[in-house]
C-alpha cells in the first residue's frame, strides 16, 4: 500500500489526536475526586479509562508500524504510547 502525502499528513494528525486522548484520560484519572465535568472521561470508571487508553494506544502502535512516514515527528506519539503502556500495565 502506498499513501499520498496528504493521507500521511491526515494519519499523523489522527495519531496526534489519539495521543491527546490518552494524555487527557490519564490526566483526568490523576485528578481523582477533583476531576470535573470539563475533564475528558471524568464519568468513566478506572476500567473504562483503561479500555479507552488501550483502544487509542492500539491505534497508535498500528499506525507507527507503517513504514512510509517520511519525516513526520513521533516524539509526542511515542510519549503517549509510553504513558499508555504504564497506565494500562
Amino acid at each position: 500500500m502506498s499513501r499520498t502525502a496528504e493521507e500521511i499528513a491526515q494519519a499523523h494528525a489522527a495519531c496526534l489526536g489519539g495521543a491527546s486522548t490518552i494524555n487527557s484520560v490519564i490526566a483526568t484519572h490523576n485528578k481523582g475526586e477533583s476531576a470535573t465535568r470539563e475533564d475528558f472521561g471524568h464519568d468513566l470508571t478506572h476500567d473504562e479509562k483503561k479500555e479507552r487508553v488501550e483502544r487509542s494506544v492500539g491505534y497508535l502502535k498500528h499506525q507507527k508500524a507503517l513504514t512510509d512516514w517520511g519525516s513526520e515527528s513521533f516524539t509526542d506519539i511515542d510519549a503517549a504510547i509510553a504513558a499508555a503502556d504504564a497506565f494500562t500495565a
